[in-house]
């Protein structure tokens, strides 16, 4: 029962990783990205290959052009072999350009995670783009009403102004 516990949780403090990462990149935080990856860790990703500094310094120069990105985590496999784990998960990138097109890829992170003084990180990197597309923007939503109205300000922002790190997040109150 003890090892299935100690699986359940490894697995988990991995799969957390994969979302921090992804948080860290969509809010330009640096030290969130940082924070998932060893120092001696290589990033192999697509147009990138180096240490985890020079990547996100690389990956936030893309996602600046972009008004906002996503990183979807999607289908997750992991093999655990003690402090050792090799990982594969799914990817959805978007970046919302000025206009469009916007960008959508799709691809697959194949890694291999450690666990060094008790914490999981990516120890090694090779990430995998299958596919790149443009995207248009959708007909029908300019005819939807804007979802902030005057004197309203968008939540979303690409630092830590964003809702998602307030504590309580507040929601904005009805209209009416």
């Amino acid at each position: 029962m003890d090892a299935k516990l100690r699986e359940i949780i490894d697995r988990h403090e991995i799969y957390q990783v994969m979302l921090r990462y992804a948080r860290g990149l969509d809010r330009l935080d640096v030290d969130l990205a940082r924070s998932c990856y060893f120092d001696d860790c290589i990033e192999d990703h697509s147009m990138y290959v180096g240490d985890p500094d020079g990547f996100i310094t690389w990956a936030n120069r893309v996602a600046e052009q972009y008004e906002s990105t996503q990183h979807a985590i999607m289908n997750h496999y992991c093999q655990l072999d003690g402090d050792d784990a090799w990982c594969e998960t799914y990817f959805q990138f978007t970046g919302v350009a000025p206009k469009p097109p916007h960008f959508l890829s799709v691809g697959r992170y194949v890694d291999h995670f450690q666990k060094r003084n008790g914490e999981w990180r990516i120890a090694n990197r090779v990430t995998i783009v299958e596919g790149r597309f443009d995207i248009d923007d959708f007909a029908l939503g300019a005819q939807m009403p804007p979802a902030y109205g005057p004197g309203e300000t968008n939540p979303a922002t690409r630092d830590k102004n964003d809702v998602s790190y307030h504590r309580p997040p507040m929601p904005r109150r009805p209209r009416g």
